[in-house]
């Protein structure tokens, strides 16, 4: 009896990985949606050097974690090969200040709130999917990001401080991806997707000191690099 239902079981198990009916076809769309978490690389910048007889300040720069609404729509233009587009609500990130303070004597450490950041990061990428036949279906991706920083934000302590104002270029970067669907039923399905994006921007600021001309400086690149993972719902036409 047991050996029976194994091999019912084996059965049933092998169908629902393998049916036809949910097969990828050219020419099909599938669009998904879902929560997506961007995770940056640490210590995304190292500050120059800042000497203030007696004290030496030297501080890196991190941005955090940042979670958003992400959609994403896929074309195939084969049963393997497709066009894909990753669009997103935008993303918020904290962006601290790991400072250390030295007078040459005692030295103090402490994390400073510098700001806030939102950006989009459209991606473009062509996948292929191995098992376009079968309900589960894993697919890699290679692509290009475009990221636009829409808005920074300081705090005030850092206003205080006397930089009045930052900003962030928009960065173009390689984007690679690794996926899977997992296919409920002929259109409906579940997605995990994650990706790592080539995210760099130069970052400016502007010093007034309340006696000269407000002065504006490039402080750097900001290698932001994240990892990208995200929980989708999905529905195939």
């Amino acid at each position: 009896m047991k050996r029976s239902s194994l091999i019912w079981a084996t059965a049933i198990l092998g169908a629902s990985i393998a049916g036809p009916a949910c097969a990828h076809e050219a020419g099909d769309w599938i669009l998904r949606a879902g929560v997506g978490t961007v995770m940056p690389k640490n210590d995304n910048l190292t500050l120059p050097e800042i000497t203030i007889d007696p004290l030496t300040v030297n501080a890196v720069v991190q941005v955090d974690d940042a979670v958003s609404l992400t959609l994403t729509a896929t074309y195939m233009f084969t049963e393997n090969w497709a066009f894909d587009i990753l669009a997103a609500w935008p993303f918020e990130h904290d962006i601290d200040l790991d400072a250390t303070i030295s007078d040459g004597v005692t030295t103090e450490s402490g994390s400073v709130p510098f700001g806030k950041v939102e950006h989009l990061p459209p991606t473009f990428s062509v996948q292929y999917h191995f098992s376009p036949d079968a309900k589960f279906q894993p697919f890699v991706g290679l692509g290009v990001n475009y990221t636009t920083f829409l808005s920074e934000d300081l705090s005030q302590d850092i206003i205080d401080a006397g930089i009045v104002d930052f900003s962030l270029d928009d960065s173009f970067g390689v984007a690679a991806q690794v996926g899977a669907d997992w296919m409920l039923n002929d259109r409906a399905l579940v997605n995990f997707d994650v990706r790592w994006i080539n995210i760099e921007s130069d970052l400016s600021a502007t010093i007034d000191d309340g006696i000269s001309a407000p002065a504006t400086a490039t402080l750097g690149t900001v290698k932001i690099d994240p990892w990208v993972i995200a929980v989708n719902f999905g529905y195939k036409f």
